[in-house]
């Protein structure tokens, strides 16, 4: 993926890192950061700045806020949604609501598409499921 990264969004994207948004950090710090694979955040692809990307599972996470759902958004997040998808990768949109309030499903949905075979104990998978966390 580096081979397509833009440099001039380095700088924007750990901006973005250092400022994420109340649900973007609850989604980090309570249950990304802790799984056993690599999960970037901000991570640049091409022209494109995904939320949260794990190269091993080719899956990017977007969170979007109501923004997201005005008249001049959604173009630009299809577009942003086609080109990952060009690059042979998986998207997944949840809403800040999905995260605020179904947090447990989210999680439960983002492990269901990660390569955790053998990596995760059966109690791990259930505490992020009935705690919605891992740790």
């Amino acid at each position: 993926m580096n081979d397509r990264n833009n440099p001039k969004l380095k700088g924007y994207a750990q901006t973005l890192r250092r400022e994420m948004t109340r649900e973007e950090r609850h989604l980090w710090y309570d249950f990304l950061k802790q799984l056993p694979l690599t999960i970037n955040r901000q991570k640049v692809i091409g022209p494109y700045i995904a939320d949260f990307y794990c190269a091993k599972a080719k899956l990017v996470i977007e969170l979007d806020g109501s923004q997201h759902y005005e008249a001049g958004q959604i173009q630009p997040d299809q577009a942003r949604t086609n080109y990952f998808q060009s690059l042979g990768l998986t998207v997944v949109r949840y809403t800040n609501a999905d995260i605020n309030l179904r947090f447990k499903a989210v999680c439960q949905d983002i492990l269901t598409r990660l390569p955790l075979e053998g990596k995760l104990s059966p109690e791990v998978t259930d505490e992020v499921v009935t705690e919605g966390g891992i740790g």
